[in-house]
């Protein structure tokens, strides 16, 4: 395989045996070979957490930051540098708890980004306390009698704020995982792809077969542009719709949006570069 496009990264692997996070690799892995992405030009992008190690098992350039905060350095990436493919990923913990704020602003402002939550309803790397996805009735550590808050439903949220693509997929399906990666990553826009997978050390509830006998593929006729279709179906929990929910292209991104890209085009980083070698040139003519 040409090295450019070769995205194998030769490292031992911190996950537990039998993480839904492996599977998860290795449909992102498939999904950028089979785009003939340049591994140069990609850039993954985190915060804090086991799903959050991912970008340091893949090779490519990456940014890991801090716990919640994996959106705004990605969001920042892409403005300064439209022409890289930005990828961020997390848990629902990351994205969601720590990070929902930025969450809730990305939507918002649109970046043309994309984000792979990795969806376990628990906190693994700090132990199995209860994530904003955990369902009611759960017993953890720290919530000994049993979680009572109602889950945070990241499909009808994002939908809600007129996200420009939504997506739910099943980490045991890699081919459908591998797939809509591929289109979440070809949208021009934020887009959320929110994937189920098990934690097998700190959530023994919802396990790989729970997950399988609570979610259902939407059938080949849906409309994935009609929004409000898309947010009934977004309610919709136990079983969960697995698919693309919604995706739209009305938006302009946040990029396009900047003044500084109005009348030029070239990314941030190259026009500041350009703009001293004229200054320097004018310099010299005096």
């Amino acid at each position: 395989m040409n090295n450019e496009f070769d995205f194998e990264e030769a490292i031992d692997i911190a996950w537990c045996p039998g993480c839904g996070d492996f599977s998860i690799r290795k449909s992102l892995l498939a999904a950028l070979r089979e785009l003939n992405l340049v591994k140069e030009n990609v850039v993954l992008v985190s915060g804090i957490g086991q799903a959050a190690k991912m970008p340091q098992y893949i090779n490519t350039s990456f940014f890991n930051g801090l716990h919640g905060r994996g959106l705004p350095p990605a969001t920042a990436i892409k403005a300064c540098n439209p022409e890289l493919t930005v990828i961020a990923v997390g848990g629902d913990g990351d994205m969601y708890g720590e990070g929902g704020n930025h969450f809730l602003h990305a939507t918002r402002r649109n970046p043309d980004i994309t984000l792979f939550v990795h969806e376990n309803m628990v906190y693994g790397l700090t132990k199995g306390q209860a994530a904003p996805t955990t369902r009611p009735g759960m017993s953890t550590p720290v919530q000994v009698s049993g979680v009572f808050e109602k889950p945070l439903n990241p499909m009808a949220l994002a939908i809600s704020l007129d996200v420009t693509f939504a997506a739910r997929v099943f980490c045991g399906d890699m081919d459908q995982t591998k797939e809509v990666m591929k289109r979440a990553i070809l949208h021009k826009g934020f887009a959320l792809v929110d994937i189920f997978q098990p934690c097998v050390s700190f959530n023994k509830i919802n396990t790989f077969k729970w997950f399988k006998d609570n979610t259902y593929y939407l059938p080949d006729g849906y409309d994935p542009s009609d929004r409000s279709a898309a947010f009934a179906k977004s309610l919709e929990e136990e079983p969960f719709p697995l698919g693309v929910l919604y995706e739209s292209s009305h938006r302009t991104t946040f990029e396009e949006n900047l003044d500084v890209y109005k009348n030029q085009k070239a990314p941030l980083f190259r026009r500041e570069h350009d703009m001293k070698r004229v200054k320097a040139s004018v310099l010299m003519k005096r």
